[in-house]
């Protein structure tokens, strides 16, 4: 299982928010950039870099900043936030960008993720977070009529990298991880499942790693990190 470290950018800044809520933001740091080297020096295999502004705003907001992540570490990152068409899948990938995330339009547009996937091979992720078992959208704020089962099902021949599957309840809450749904949603397709969403402590990844056979094969955390309640080595350790 591979334990994923999260960068989220707000405005330049590398933040956290409590159940996706942008007035629930704690800053943790003004550089994102030394945020990422210091997660690549721990030993992450890779880096999720999340851009707020454009999940909210519909559109890239916060691209200079991962250009410079990019250009001051050697590990893949994985970006999501506001991509909404191919054409911005296109510049994050020449930018040197390893997985692009689409979230919302994922929902909205299905056939836009089944034609990124022909497109770019192996470098399309999608992002599916959940309220109640329901898709929720638009950075969290609307919740859809859709299972996230549903549609994870929707992707299962088209050759998605993986699903970034996240309870919202527990994200930022450090309440643990939604273990019996990730699990059971691992079951339901091939695709592999990365799990996001309430990781607090060293005791959470070890009861990931009880269903990485069913097909959870990796964890993002973020504020555990920054809390240091949970330490990257330690996890990356246990993890092998």
């Amino acid at each position: 299982m591979i334990i994923i470290p999260a960068v989220d950018i707000k405005q330049g800044k590398c933040v956290r928010l409590l159940q996706g809520r942008m007035e629930d933001t704690t800053l943790y740091s003004d550089n994102p950039v030394s945020m990422a080297k210091k997660w690549e020096v721990c030993g992450a295999e890779l880096i999720h870099v999340i851009d707020l502004d454009g999940a909210f705003a519909k559109q890239v907001e916060n691209f200079q900043t991962i250009q410079d992540i990019l250009s001051n570490i050697k590990v893949p990152i994985q970006v999501g936030g506001g991509i909404r068409d191919l054409k911005t899948i296109e510049m994050y990938v020449e930018a040197g960008v390893s997985k692009v995330i689409i979230g919302s339009v994922a929902l909205y547009d299905p056939e836009l993720v089944k034609e990124a996937c022909k497109n770019f091979q192996g470098q399309i992720v999608v992002g599916i977070d959940a309220r109640n078992g329901m898709v929720a959208v638009e950075g969290w704020s609307k919740t859809s009529k859709t299972r996230a089962v549903d549609l994870a099902k929707e992707f299962e021949s088209c050759g998605v990298a993986a699903i970034n599957f996240t309870d919202i309840h527990r994200d930022g809450m450090q309440t643990g991880p939604n273990i019996e749904e990730t699990a059971a949603l691992a079951e339901a397709v091939s695709i592999p499942i990365v799990a996001s969403g309430g990781v607090s402590t060293i005791e959470d990844i070890k009861n990931l790693l009880r269903v990485e056979n069913k097909g959870v094969t990796g964890v993002i955390t973020g504020r555990a990190l920054y809390e240091g309640t949970l330490d990257l080595k330690e996890a990356i350790r246990i993890s092998k």
